[in-house]
C-alpha cells in the first residue's frame, strides 16, 4: 500500500519546492514516523544557500533536516516495543554495522554511514522536512511524556556536545573554555558543566549570545571577542593571543591557576578561534575541534607540540541518545532548560523557506536573538 506524502525539496541554491512523494509502507524492521519537529542546523543552511556543504555537492533534489522528533504512525511487522502513538526522537545516521569502527562502537566514523539530509552518499539519504518518513526502529528513541517534540529534536545537537565532552575526557573541577555561543557551543558548555567542569567560560563575537549563555545557565562566565581581522599571519596570531589572554585572565582570577584551560572546545570552525584555542589551553590540556568551517587552516602547531597540548577531532556522535534521554528524564539540575534554545518556530512545510531565512540571521526584525529555529508540523 502506498500513499502520497508532502515534502520540502531543495533543487538548487535557495530553490525549495513542495512536492508529493510516494511513501511505501515501512519495512518489517521500520517505523513510519509522522514528523512533528525539525531543528535547522548549520549544514542545512549551507545546503540551502549554496546547494553544497564545503566540498560536498548536492547531486539530486534533497530534503533537508536531521534534528527531528515525531510520532509513530505505522509499525513494521517485526518491530517489538513500539506502538502507534509513541513519541520518538530520531537518530538519523545509519552505519553499516559490520566494519571495524562499527564493531568498536564508533559508528559515527563508519565509512559507509548514511546520514539524512547529507549529500555525501549517493543516492542521497533524504532528510526529515517531510510529513512522514520510514526509519529503522533500532534508530528511534522513545521520548518521556514531559519532553516536547522541540526538545526531542534538540537531542541530536546535544549528542554532538556529549560526544565532544567524551572526547575531551572532562573531569571534576576542571576548567573549560568554549569558543562560539551558537546552539552547539551553548550545548557544549552545558555538557562541560554536567561532566564536572567547575568553571565554564564561553566566548563569542555577539554580545547577546554570551549574555544568553550566562543568564540561562549554560556557562558560568562569558565574554565578547572583538570582531577584528589581521591582514597577515603575524597579525592574525597576535589577535588570537589577545583573545586567549582575555580568556585565561578569567580562569586565573577564579581559580588562581597560572596556566590556561584544561579543555577548550572550539565550536566555530573559524581559523582565528582554532588559533586562540591552542594559546588558551594549559600545558598538557586538550583542544577539541567541534566546529566545521575552514577546511585548511594555519595554526601555531609549535605552541601545541612544545606544551603537549592535544588537538582532537570530534564528528557527530555515537551512543549518545541514551545519556541524553537520561539527562532530560532526570531533569539534571546542571543541564539548563533546553527549550530556551528554541527562539523561533515556524509551522508547516509551507513555512520552511521563511524558517531558513530566519536561521541565517543573528537577530530577527524586532532585534531579538536568533539561536535555534524549529519547523513544527501543523499537528504538533
Amino acid at each position: 500500500m502506498k500513499e502520497l506524502c508532502r515534502a520540502s525539496v531543495l533543487h538548487g541554491p535557495k530553490d525549495l519546492r513542495l512536492e508529493d512523494r510516494i511513501l511505501e509502507l515501512p519495512r518489517p524492521t521500520e517505523l513510519q514516523i509522522a514528523i512533528r519537529a525539525t531543528g535547522l542546523c548549520g549544514s542545512d543552511l549551507h545546503y540551502y544557500a549554496h546547494y553544497r556543504n564545503g566540498d560536498i555537492q548536492v547531486k539530486e533534489p534533497l530534503s533537508l533536516g536531521h534534528e527531528s522528533a515525531g510520532v509513530v504512525a505505522v509499525v513494521g511487522s517485526q518491530v517489538e516495543g513500539y506502538k502507534v502513538g509513541d513519541r520518538v526522537a530520531l537518530e538519523v545516521g545509519l552505519p553499516c554495522g559490520e566494519c571495524e569502527r562499527c564493531r568498536e562502537g564508533r559508528y559515527n566514523i563508519c565509512q559507509k554511514l548514511r546520514f539524512r539530509s547529507s549529500a555525501k552518499a549517493f543516492p542521497h539519504f533524504q532528510g526529515t522536512l517531510q510529513e512522514r518518513i520510514n526509519h529503522p526502529a533500532s534508530w528511534c528513541h522513545k521520548l518521556p511524556d514531559h519532553v516536547s517534540y522541540d526538545v526531542g529534536a534538540i537531542l541530536e545537537p546535544l549528542g554532538v556536545a556529549i560526544q565532544a565532552s567524551r572526547r575531551a575526557q572532562i573531569v571534576q573541577d576542571s576548567s573549560t573554555l568554549v569558543l562560539g555561543a551558537g546552539a552547539v557551543g551553548l550545548l557544549c558548555a552545558a555538557m562541560a558543566k554536567v561532566a564536572g567542569s567547575s568553571h565554564v567560560v564561553i566566548a563569542d563575537t555577539q554580545q547577546e549570545r554570551v549574555k544568553f549563555a550566562t543568564q540561562h545557565g549554560f556557562a558560568h562566565e562569558a565574554f565578547t571577542v572583538p570582531a577584528k581581522r589581521g591582514q597577515n599571519i603575524d597579525e592574525k596570531l597576535q589577535n588570537a593571543k589577545e583573545t586567549a589572554a582575555t580568556a585565561t585572565k578569567k580562569i586565573r582570577k577564579e581559580t588562581g591557576s597560572t596556566g590556561g584551560f584544561d579543555v577548550v572546545l572550539e565550536c566555530t570552525g573559524v581559523e582565528a578561534c582554532t588559533q586562540a584555542a591552542i594559546y588558551a589551553t594549559r600545558s598538557g590540556g586538550k583542544v577539541v575541534i567541534v566546529g566545521m568551517g575552514n577546511p585548511v587552516q594555519t595554526l601555531p602547531i609549535s605552541a601545541a607540540a612544545h606544551r603537549e597540548v592535544d588537538i582532537l577531532g570530534t564528528f557527530r556522535y555515537a551512543n549518545t541518545y541514551h545519556q541524553a534521554l537520561e539527562l532530560i528524564s532526570a531533569q539534571n539540575p546542571l543541564l539548563p532548560d533546553l527549550e530556551k534554545l528554541v527562539t523561533h518556530r515556524f509551522c508547516g512545510l509551507d513555512d520552511v523557506e521563511r524558517a531558513f531565512e530566519m536561521a541565517a540571521r543573528t537577530r530577527d526584525e524586532d532585534g531579538n536573538l536568533v539561536l535555534k529555529v524549529v519547523v513544527e508540523s501543523d499537528d504538533a
